[in-house]
């Protein structure tokens, strides 16, 4: 069976609740309160979802550079897919609270990074599971650890060093997905500093999805990034946003949309402006 492999129904995922080789991650998390997705799963959670804390689970230690979630240690993160009962053959489910952008796209993307195929994120998320009145559950399940080994795939990151290097490139080579206002200068309630980098262009992650939290269907999502990257294959797009985290969420759409191989500049912007000697630009 090939898979699920970038989103699923919530209609789907409730018909294979009961499949053995299916386990489904509760990634839910907000800026504002760290604590408050794990909280949420404590109280409920689809039936046998375990959770990944975005802080703990999905990011590494802080280093220098590498912006506000650095990559987690690859050990570390196999040892955590191999608590949670998943293997290199298990079809892995993630969910947040509604798009996917904090942070089940995030755990979509390391695990792809790893080469793992069968991983996809609940389309809608968990408002939308609520919405459609399916099962929940509040009592803790005990999953069978199993184990996990693999290596990221480097290729498919990129760094400070490879941005800059191509700055002086025509724009649509790189997308930075966070609001407009942040992007501009206009605003910055995370980040020391405020701006983009030279060059970027400003698609905001929310235009992915429709109002319900959905993504849109494949055939908008192509048209939308298509007249971005102006002609460029996606292998040649890189994405950013204030740590790595929300342009997990546009690589999803862009592979959804079939346009497959951009690669995701894991520190963004909170890494970018660690070294005061890299540009900043502002406005539109």
């Amino acid at each position: 069976m090939k898979g699920w492999t970038t989103l699923v129904a919530a209609e789907t995922l409730a018909i294979g609740l009961a499949r053995p080789d299916v386990v489904i991650v509760d990634c839910r998390y907000s800026l504002a309160a760290p604590d408050a997705g794990e909280h949420a799963w404590l109280e409920a959670r689809i039936p046998g979802a375990r959770y990944a804390h975005l802080d703990r689970d999905l990011s590494g230690a802080k280093r220098p550079g590498e912006g506000r979630h650095p990559l987690p240690d690859e050990s570390a993160f196999c040892a955590t897919l191999g608590r949670w009962g998943i293997t290199p053959q298990t079809q892995v489910v993630a969910y947040d609270h509604s798009d996917g952008a904090m942070a089940a796209a995030r755990l979509w993307w390391l695990l792809r990074l790893l080469g793992h195929q069968k991983v996809a994120v609940l389309d809608g998320g968990y408002a939308r599971w609520l919405a459609l009145g399916l099962p929940t559950e509040t009592r803790m399940r005990k999953c069978v650890e199993a184990r996990y080994q693999g290596r990221f795939d480097r290729d498919r990151i990129a760094t400070a060093a490879s941005v800059q290097a191509r700055l002086g490139e025509p724009p649509g080579w790189l997308i930075d997905v966070r609001a407009p206002e942040r992007f501009s200068g206009e605003s910055e309630p995370i980040d020391r500093r405020a701006g983009h980098v030279p060059g970027a262009v400003n698609w905001p992650y929310v235009r992915n999805v429709q109002a319900d939290g959905c993504f849109r269907p494949p055939v908008e999502l192509a048209a939308g990034y298509r007249a971005l990257i102006d002609g460029r294959d996606p292998s040649e797009v890189v994405l950013m946003c204030g740590s790595g985290v929300t342009s997990c969420q546009a690589l999803l759409a862009m592979e959804r949309a079939g346009l497959r191989g951009a690669r995701i500049y894991a520190g963004s912007w909170s890494g970018w402006i660690d070294d005061p000697a890299r540009p900043i630009a502002t406005g539109a």
